[in-house]
């Protein structure tokens, strides 16, 4: 999953700076999920990137702009979302 590629459901909402925000707090994330040591299966994976991304677009279409605050929530986000038990339910 590619946050450039969820963020084109939006061209106007985002200015090209703004984008680079999210983006990089999208990677700081997923950064830090793969540093805690947590090995996601693939499939899982790839929910974990979808569940990280959509918290930022959501906040991101809130008016948040900081990028710290955007990678802590997605964080938080994916803590919440008791991925092992039901990666697919995620996605909807």
């Amino acid at each position: 999953m590619k946050m450039r590629n969820l963020l084109a459901e939006y061209p106007a909402w985002f200015e090209p700076d703004e984008v680079q925000i999210f983006v990089a707090a999208f990677d700081d994330a997923w950064e830090a999920v793969q540093a805690s040591g947590v090995i996601y299966p693939e499939a899982t994976a790839k929910a974990a990137r979808a569940i990280l991304a959509k918290h930022i677009i959501e906040a991101a279409k809130q008016g948040e702009r900081d990028h710290a605050r955007l990678r802590d929530g997605a964080l938080a986000a994916l803590a919440r979302s008791n991925l092992r038990s039901g990666p697919a339910s995620q996605l909807r």
